[in-house]
């Protein structure tokens, strides 16, 4: 009898988040036919929207715009299988990852070796106040602001507009500040590798692409699709770390795996927008263990849904996080400006 009622006690509750990583450790095992089926079904509808996109400019170049969106899209989802690669994830060995990712950088302007190391940094240091500046959208404490001069405040808040940090700031980064290896200009020779080797590459292609269609129908297509994906590919980034109950913290109060799981949010979109953003907005659950393949991401949800419902943000949601720009060391949550004024 005693031995029923002690079969019959629920299992304990996982609280913490280091309890999880044995858990999620089982879905690490990447399928080599799956991956390669993904990397098709996004790369050939990439090229043939690119060149869609081209055959349009005869009739509207309106209607190539259109076109640019999905192609857009499309590109976002070659970063994310990018992504995976430069953690390991996409492929069991290491040389098909790494030269799959360096591949996929010259379509994405993003050298292979140089986003790695960076991104690296930012799973290591997300969510740390002291650590701040490699890898993240740059996000100032509510005493910090006050403390700026006015110029200061100015330039805090033009950086935190929209139009600069969904807009320009995308296409500056994508189109120009990834052309060198900024960050890591002193750190070795394999990062200007990295970057030159992938600006060669890049050129050799434009210059290929330019000799048959020229040089102005191939700006008015490449141009609006990497513009299209580097602000979807932004916007995702920042709905998954500056949402109002993220995590940042000082010493030691900060630990890497809650900030992993209670810093990143699960962006709960709708199941279109969940296939062109590969998962990535399971990000609490990638953060706290890269290495499972973005396909699997769904399959850790189902299985465990109290991670489904954990820092969830919806589609609606999300757009309410545009107007936070700063974080409340009291509160332990990001505010508005207006907010920070109340303070």
């Amino acid at each position: 009898m005693s031995s029923e009622r002690q079969e019959a006690q629920p299992a304990p509750t996982i609280i913490s988040a280091r309890e999880w990583l044995p858990i999620l450790g089982r879905y690490w095992e990447p399928s080599a036919l799956r991956s390669t089926l993904e990397l098709i079904i996004t790369g050939a509808p990439f090229v043939v929207l690119w060149a869609a996109a081209w055959w349009a400019l005869s009739i509207s170049y309106w209607l190539s715009l259109a076109i640019s969106i999905p192609a857009g899209a499309f590109m976002v989802r070659l970063f994310l299988i990018q992504h995976d690669c430069g953690h390991g994830a996409f492929f069991k060995k290491k040389i098909f990852n790494d030269w799959i990712g360096r591949i996929l950088g010259v379509f994405t302007l993003t050298p292979y070796y140089v986003w790695r190391r960076a991104h690296a940094i930012h799973h290591a240091t997300s969510g740390n106040l002291d650590r701040r500046g490699y890898g993240d959208i740059d996000t100032l404490t509510v005493q910090e602001y006050q403390d700026l001069s006015r110029m200061g405040r100015l330039s805090y808040r033009l950086y935190r507009h929209p139009l600069v940090l969904f807009g320009f700031g995308p296409a500056y980064n994508f189109l120009l500040r990834q052309r060198l290896p900024l960050g890591f200009m002193r750190a070795g020779w394999r990062y200007w590798l990295s970057a030159m080797g992938t600006n060669a590459v890049m050129i050799s292609l434009a210059i290929l692409v330019i000799y048959f269609i020229g040089i102005g129908p191939f700006l008015l297509v490449h141009l609006p699709i990497a513009i299209v994906a580097a602000s979807i590919g932004v916007w995702l980034f920042y709905v998954q770390h500056q949402f109002e109950g993220t995590f940042w913290a000082r010493g030691e109060d900060w630990k890497v795996q809650d900030a992993a799981l209670y810093g990143s949010s699960h962006y709960d979109l709708p199941g279109v927008l969940r296939w062109f953003t590969a998962n990535i907005g399971v990000h609490h659950v990638h953060h706290l263990c890269s290495r499972i393949p973005y396909y699997r991401l769904q399959n850790v949800l189902h299985d465990h849904p109290e991670l489904a419902t954990l820092k969830r943000v919806t589609l609606w949601q999300s757009f309410g996080c545009v107007r936070l720009g700063l974080w409340d060391e009291k509160a332990k949550k990001m505010v508005s400006f207006a907010e920070a004024r109340a303070l």
